[in-house]
């Protein structure tokens, strides 16, 4: 006889999932892929088809992804120096030149190829294309003191047209963080912090960072995720200094995206296989999630906030 209790098990999982099924199709979920995901081949996979599935549902998910390792790796080969302010990378006219070419030229076209693969019909684009992403140069902050960041970008105006027309016709759009000044030049852009613009401009239901961490936490003890948080809590941990380095742009991108309306923003792992799925299918959830408003999917979800 059969023994049916791993297929009652898959039906429970299907069923539970339903309700944020119902909740989100027709929805626009932005997702910043970046960190070990992108190296492992495994996780690249599972990334994939977690996209293409989301697409298959009746979300619209939009990726904005980084590049960082692959290019630590060519600026090393070309003996160009890398300094980092504030999370954010110092980029002079040759780091410049070869951002855009991993992030447009290898990067980008490698995740529309493996969604291709995978079912999906992936549209790689970036900022240049339609001015899709306006910027001027940033600033940094130091001690009081204001940095020349040289070609990074702070964003001045988002034309999202081109993302919605692209999803509404059945595309899965793929965006790498490079923006233009009104001179024309590229710029380097954090692409959390686009991800975090457009999940605002779009008024996206979910903004999704995939990062190494296990999400926000109050100490250096791994265990210690907290996994719901308002924006005044997150501001204060800023403040505080217990968000500190790469993980202030991911949260600000997320604050920014939560005032703006977006319904639910998340940092989660994206080392664990399927972890979008987990986060956005499941009562549990994974990582930590910022939010303005407590907007329940359905009756029997339980979103505590943090004390």
């Amino acid at each position: 006889m059969i023994n049916m209790d791993k297929y009652i098990k898959k039906a429970e999982i299907l069923i539970e999932a339903l309700p944020y099924i119902q909740g989100l199709s027709g929805k626009t979920i932005v997702i910043k892929y970046g960190g070990n995901a992108m190296i492992n081949n495994e996780l690249k996979t599972s990334v994939m088809d977690d996209i293409t599935l989301l697409k298959f549902i009746g979300t619209n998910p939009i990726i904005v992804h980084g590049g960082g390792p692959e290019i630590n790796k060519t600026l090393k080969v070309m003996n160009i120096p890398t300094q980092f302010v504030n999370g954010l990378r110092v980029t002079d006219e040759a780091t410049m030149t070869v951002v855009q070419s991993v992030l447009v030229g290898t990067v980008n076209k490698e995740i529309v190829s493996m969604i291709n693969k995978t079912g999906g019909k992936a549209v790689g684009l970036c900022g240049i294309d339609a001015k899709l992403i306006e910027c001027e140069p940033e600033k940094a902050q130091v001690n009081g003191e204001s940095v020349d960041l040289g070609y990074v970008g702070k964003i001045t105006n988002i034309n999202a047209k081109v993302l919605e027309t692209l999803a509404k016709d059945g595309y899965i759009p793929v965006v790498a963080p490079i923006g233009v000044g009104v001179d024309g030049h590229s710029y380097n852009i954090n692409a959390d912090t686009v991800a975090g613009e457009l999940a605002a401009t779009l008024k996206a239901e979910k903004l999704i960072l995939l990062t190494d961490v296990p999400g926000i936490q109050s100490s250096s003890d791994h265990d210690d995720v907290i996994p719901f948080l308002s924006i005044e809590q997150t501001k204060e941990m800023i403040n505080n200094g217990v968000i500190t380095g790469g993980m202030i742009p991911k949260v600000l991108g997320c604050i920014k995206a939560a005032e703006a309306g977006v319904n639910r923003t998340h940092i989660i792992d994206g080392r664990i296989p399927h972890s979008l799925l987990l986060e956005i299918f499941t009562n549990k959830g994974i990582g930590s999630m910022i939010f303005k408003d407590r907007t329940l999917y359905h009756k029997n979800e339980k979103v505590y906030m943090a004390q």
